[in-house]
């Protein structure tokens, strides 16, 4: 089989969206389909206004059509709605070629963070994007719930997965030499240093031990200067960020606008436990009950930061681990295959061929 994938989420990015879209192509490859990514180190780019590290391809139109028409895919999948996604948007609509699409991220609400753009608007241009796709691929149940409530059509429930055996589980938190000095217990922030993240919330927080940001970002030198009583590790390359997650007590998860929050499986794949809000990707990955009822899996969520930090701490780390390994990447594939839509004629035995592979 032959997939062509477009987005504006790539390597060397490090996010949760390009995490995701790297493992599918390795598991979708491993089983022997051809997979054409069309990203934006293929083309011209300039920086995304306020996003450092994120460039935008410039001027794709035509060769979008043009690759896409010399690979002549099986099926079409546009992961995000960047202006190469809106290229083979475009593209497939003018050809009348059906495609699948995917909502990662909440652009709308980033948008409002950072420049005060109404919601309203963001998902007025959401819904024309996603309009004519065959499936709009959302990553929890309340995310393709609230898709749904602003008038996003055909959309599906596509979880993600996490590599447990990179993210390998510790049942004590290890030593990260880098920190080995800082008092416990190390409670830990894994992700972009951005507007939509809602760091602060954790920096601010009254907590016994060390606070640890791992993540590089717009307001990065800002919160520098506003905390400078946490330690900040920047960017790590994933076999050190396990390291990371394995020697942290608790991971905190502060974000409202993530649709899931991929650093939550890692740590808890890692046995560390979470502290979140109640928010879409939470409310995902940790509303599984111990038997016992008395307690989820893997964490806590709180309206109060602080009560979700103390309970999370208590979590045993097995737990963390037992929850982390409900999600796999052959799952996450199999589903994916499962809502692909062929360009031209039917799939033959398509989600079949790819278990048995």
């Amino acid at each position: 089989m032959k997939l062509t994938l477009v987005t504006d989420a790539w390597q060397p990015q490090v996010n949760g969206v390009v995490t995701t879209l790297v493992e599918l192509v390795r598991e979708l490859e491993g089983r022997g389909w051809q997979v054409l990514v069309i990203q934006p180190s293929l083309f011209r780019t300039w920086p995304c206004p306020g996003y450092a590290g994120i460039d935008l391809a410039i001027g794709a139109k035509k060769e979008v059509a043009r690759r896409l028409e010399e690979f002549s895919p099986d099926a079409i999948h546009i992961a995000t709605e960047g202006p190469l996604g809106w290229a083979a948007r475009g593209y497939c609509v003018r050809r009348g070629l059906p495609f699948t699409t995917a909502f990662h991220t909440k652009f709308p609400e980033i948008a409002k963070a950072a420049a005060k753009v109404p919601v309203s608007w963001g998902y007025a241009v959401m819904r024309h994007f996603h309009r004519p796709s065959s499936g709009v691929m959302a990553p929890t149940r309340s995310v393709a719930k609230m898709l749904e409530q602003r008038g996003i059509e055909n959309v599906r429930e596509w979880t993600h997965g996490v590599d447990t055996d990179l993210f390998a589980y510790s049942p004590q938190p290890r030593i990260y030499p880098p920190l080995a000095d800082l008092p416990r217990p190390i409670s830990l922030f894994v992700g972009r240093v951005s507007y939509e993240k809602n760091i602060a919330a954790f920096l601010d927080l009254e907590l016994p031990g060390s606070k640890v940001v791992c993540g590089v970002g717009p307001v990065e030198a800002h919160l520098k200067r506003k905390y400078p009583g946490a330690h900040w590790v920047g960017l790590l390359e994933r076999p050190a960020l396990a390291e990371l997650y394995s020697c942290a007590d608790v991971l905190v998860f502060t974000s409202f606008a993530d649709t899931f929050g991929l650093v939550m499986l890692e740590a808890m794949a890692c046995g560390t436990p979470v502290a979140a809000f109640r928010a879409d990707g939470p409310t995902e990955v940790l509303s599984k009950m111990h038997p016992t009822g008395a307690r989820p899996y893997g964490g806590y969520m709180h309206h109060d930061l602080k009560q979700a930090w103390e309970h999370a701490l208590r979590t045993p780390r097995e737990e963390a681990r037992l929850r982390a390994l409900d999600y796999s990447w052959q799952h996450t594939t199999e589903r994916f295959v499962d809502f692909l839509v062929p360009t031209r004629g039917q799939f033959a035995g398509l989600t079949g061929a790819l278990a048995s592979r």
